[in-house]
């Protein structure tokens, strides 16, 4: 008998789909409400970039001494640097707004969008960094550099 085939996806597109809030303050990051998801900042229309927002896991070696062989275990999990690049306004009223350097709260990611019973995965953070690389020929933004505080809480499914 063959093995059982893993069930065939939707694929979609991110863009246009993906999902960033901003939000202060969430009790349970394993467990988020509506309330406390509506009661941030959707950050989505302002992003035009990010990078990291991934763990990974250290492996040691867990060498046995009657054998050659090496095997690994796994160790530390570890969050990636994470940024959001953000677009800039003139006057100053835009993302700097709400995540000044030092500020602490959740950056929440919808992958399939704010959809009810979708996937999200919701970082604790504190803003390290907020840069502003001006270009001559470039649309000013900033970008804006994260710490992740405590272990994200990933694939938590989206409230009603």
């Amino acid at each position: 008998m063959a093995a059982t085939q893993i069930t065939k996806v939707n694929r979609y597109w991110p863009k246009g789909t993906l999902k960033w809030y901003w939000v202060p303050t969430i009790a349970d990051i394993n467990a988020p409400t509506r309330a406390e998801l509506d009661a941030g900042v959707d950050l989505s229309r302002e992003v035009a970039a990010y990078e990291g927002w991934t763990t990974s896991s250290n492996f040691e070696n867990a060498p046995d001494v009657n054998s050659r062989f090496v095997s690994k275990v796994a160790a530390d999990i570890e969050a990636e640097d994470s940024s959001l690049t953000m677009y800039a306004d003139p006057s100053g009223s835009d993302a700097r707004t709400l995540m000044s350097r030092g500020e602490e709260g959740n950056i929440v990611r919808f992958g399939g969008g704010d959809v009810p019973g979708r996937k999200m995965d919701v970082f604790p953070v504190e803003v390290g960094s907020v840069s502003k690389p001006f270009e001559m020929d470039a649309v000013p933004v900033c970008t804006f550099q994260f710490a992740i505080t405590a272990e994200p809480a990933e694939d938590v499914a989206v409230p009603a």
